[in-house]
């Protein structure tokens, strides 16, 4: 049995590993039904190394015994220090590689030697190396080092045969960036990237936290001068916005945050999804600005785009795809977890360079939409049918999703409710699959709130509420075939079309497979990206190197030209091989 490759994306905020089984890959848990590390290294009070979760726990309360964003420092001469010592970005890594190789190691139940460890790809060679570093001082062969969109677009596109180019929307909890990919013919190649390595979710916390900070100053309360209270609304923000992520209002509650007077201070507050999003305003904007740059150094067009790939926690708000979605005119996808797809990728090419055969990441997505009809304004008249979906497809199942609306008449009682299954604008051009009626609501001025959720299971089941937000009365129903209702055997159709998507495939990043299965037209696309590269990368070669690259290429085009390609194969793997240990 050939020894087993982990994948590892060593992240600013969070860590995770992942490894192949059986042709599919597992993002292993770090704590069961947890698979995430927190990027976090700390001292414990009696002198021991606490990593991930305990250390971020104790970040807040004593920070100068903590070390978080280490990934920032990579490449760097400092040198951190943590309690009596001081350590190099390496060995700081190296200690959460290590962390996570113990994990692998438990869930493999055998040693593991060798990794694939991603990083982002505006990441330098003096980077590059550094995390290399890292892996060795933790015990593992860093087998390759792979750009974090490459990872992605295979966690993606498990078989990415046609020609594409997809845009890596990367947003994590610490970094921002953006990257160009062309995909052809198993070749993965990223055009340009541009980011911000100091923007990302903790920015987003940060405005919720002075959100609350302003809530209670108001209240002649001042939490900033109390470390534990900080670090429980520190804690209470970044909970808030995974909340809204999926419901449009969250209540934060802290009871005793704060002692003043002798008497205890309460934190109680409600927040509407629309005015966090209006927090993070400014944010977004960014972001979509080096989305055009990046295209701009890629000497490309958003129509020269096909798809738009979500990657990183924070994309998980619900404006990001909104945004990019009205900016772009292209759908995003997001059936694969962001937190972990890097993670996933990793695993891929770890996999196949173990010698394994890698299935498709399957997940289970719902293929269609579900969502209800309101009154909004179409064509410059009201139109009560207009389609407002709530549940997109392609979002991995099981889901709950909930969106607020408001009514439209003073003292309405009455409200009808319509679900729908469909795409298009209009809601009755699309299949309606249950309705109910919520009566006895408050007798109040219009602009009254009705909380819609929708959730939907594995097995189809959808449980649909509708809940009046200032009293609590709610009306529900159960739909017990939303996938399949009024259109039997449709569902298995659309799982066979969903799982063509992933159908097996074997992925080469930079080195191809040159054996009798590899296709003349695939290692021939392969041959010529290979010599663009190493093009490239020519200057950055030792002059020994740069001689035999050249001669390597000459040997590449002689043989392209006369299409011979069974004379390509020793020289793309040499050239693959130098161009390998020249980005190292």
């Amino acid at each position: 049995m050939a020894e087993k490759i982990i994948g590892i994306d060593l992240g600013t905020t969070n860590s995770e590993v992942a490894v192949v089984e059986n042709g599919r890959v597992t993002v292993i848990d770090i704590t069961p039904g947890h698979p995430i590390l927190p990027s976090f290294v700390s001292l414990a009070d009696d002198g021991s190394i606490l990593v991930g979760e305990p250390a971020k726990n104790q970040y807040v309360l004593y920070p100068e015994r903590t070390i978080k964003s280490i990934k920032r420092r990579m490449g760097s001469a400092d040198q951190l220090e943590l309690g009596d010592a001081h350590y190099s970005p390496q060995e700081i890594s190296a200690i959460i590689l290590r962390r996570l190789k113990e994990i692998a190691e438990a869930h493999l139940g055998e040693p593991v030697h060798k990794a694939v460890i991603t990083v982002p790809a505006y990441f330098s060679d003096a980077q590059r190396q550094a995390t290399r570093e890292a892996g060795e001082i933790a015990g593992l062969e860093v087998m390759r080092i792979i750009n974090e969109p490459t990872a992605a677009a295979l966690s993606y596109e498990a078989n990415h045969q046609d020609h594409k180019k997809v845009l890596v929307y990367d947003l994590g909890g610490g970094t921002f960036d953006v990257s160009v990919v062309s995909i052809e013919d198993n070749v993965v190649e990223v055009l340009a990237s541009h980011g911000n390595n100091h923007l990302g979710g903790d920015d987003f916390d940060a405005k919720i936290v002075a959100h609350l900070v302003e809530h209670l100053k108001s209240q002649s309360a001042d939490p900033t001068t109390s470390r534990k209270a900080m670090a429980r609304i520190t804690r209470a923000a970044e909970n808030a916005k995974i909340a809204l992520s999926d419901q449009p209002y969250v209540r934060i509650e802290e009871e005793y945050l704060l002692d003043k007077a002798g008497t205890p201070v309460n934190l109680s507050l409600e927040l509407a999804r629309h005015d966090y999003e209006a927090m993070i305003h400014g944010y977004i904007d960014e972001t979509l600005e080096a989305v055009h740059i990046a295209l701009k150094g890629a000497n490309l067009t958003v129509s020269d785009i096909d798809e738009v790939l979500l990657v990183g926690g924070a994309t998980r708000t619900p404006v990001i795809t909104e945004r990019l979605e009205a900016d772009l005119g292209l759908t995003v996808r997001a059936e694969v977890n962001p937190d972990l797809c890097v993670a996933t990728g990793a695993a891929i090419q770890a996999g196949m360079l173990a010698g394994e055969a890698v299935s498709a990441v399957l997940v289970d997505i719902t293929p269609y939409t579900f969502g209800t009809s309101a009154l909004s304004d179409r064509n410059g008249f009201p139109y009560p049918f207009t389609y407002v979906p709530i549940i997109h497809k392609n979002t991995p199942i099981p889901v709950t999703k909930s969106e607020v609306f408001y009514t439209v008449v003073d003292r309405q009682e009455v409200v009808e409710v319509d679900i729908y299954q469909g795409e298009d604008p209009d809601a009755l051009n699309n299949i309606e699959i249950g309705k109910f009626t919520v009566e006895n609501l408050s007798k109040v001025p219009s602009g009254n709130p009705i909380v819609l959720q929708l959730s939907l299971d594995v097995n189809g089941i959808m449980n649909v509420t509708a809940r009046e937000k200032n009293t609590g009365l709610e009306k529900s129903i159960r739909i017990d075939n939303a996938l399949t209702h009024f259109q039997e055997g449709e569902l298995q159709t659309a799982r066979d079309r969903v799982n063509a998507l992933f159908a097996d495939e074997e992925h080469v990043l930079v080195k191809p497979a040159a054996n009798a299965a590899t296709s003349d037209h695939q290692l021939t696309v392969q041959a010529k990206a290979l010599v663009e590269k190493a093009e490239r990368l020519l200057d950055r070669a030792a002059e020994e190197d740069r001689e035999e690259m050249i001669n390597l290429m000459e040997s590449i085009k002689d043989a392209l030209r006369e299409e011979d390609i069974d004379a390509l194969a020793e020289p793309v793997a040499t050239l693959s091989d130098i161009l390998f240990y020249l980005e190292s």
